[in-house]
């Protein structure tokens, strides 16, 4: 299984269409990470970018995020990658964290498309 992380200075991006690039890592039968690769951010909004096409090409299965606008979590779904949201902290202790069954999506969209936002803020995402 691959997992997806967006990932700005070491940690989960609050919004992955923002993020610098990202993080896949490879889990294997046991879920123990046992490969990364990083993965250039496209230019412009994650959801109107070739990210989603560029990630499942890849084989990545799961895209573990701090928050995204519902356009995105639609594109990547229909990509075939499941999207878990509200995860936070260093981008491979949280793949692990999902590889050990500790994370769980939060099902909280952000709804608008700014910068900066904390948790639980209008991220300025429309879709």
């Amino acid at each position: 299984m691959k997992v997806a992380v967006p990932v700005r200075d070491g940690l989960v991006d609050e919004h992955f269409g923002h993020c610098e690039h990202f993080m896949v890592y490879s889990l294997d039968e046991e879920n123990t990470v046992v490969g990364e690769q990083k993965v250039d951010s496209s230019e412009g909004c994650g959801c109107k970018s070739n990210i989603a096409s560029i990630l499942a090409q890849m084989g990545v299965t799961t895209m573990v995020a701090g928050n995204m606008g519902q356009g995105a979590v639609q594109v990547l779904q229909a990509r075939g990658i499941r999207v878990i949201r509200g995860a936070s902290g260093r981008a491979r202790e949280v793949a692990e964290r999902f590889a050990a069954g500790e994370v769980a999506d939060s099902s909280v969209a952000c709804a608008g498309h700014g910068h900066g936002h904390a948790q639980g803020e209008d991220c300025g995402h429309s879709g």
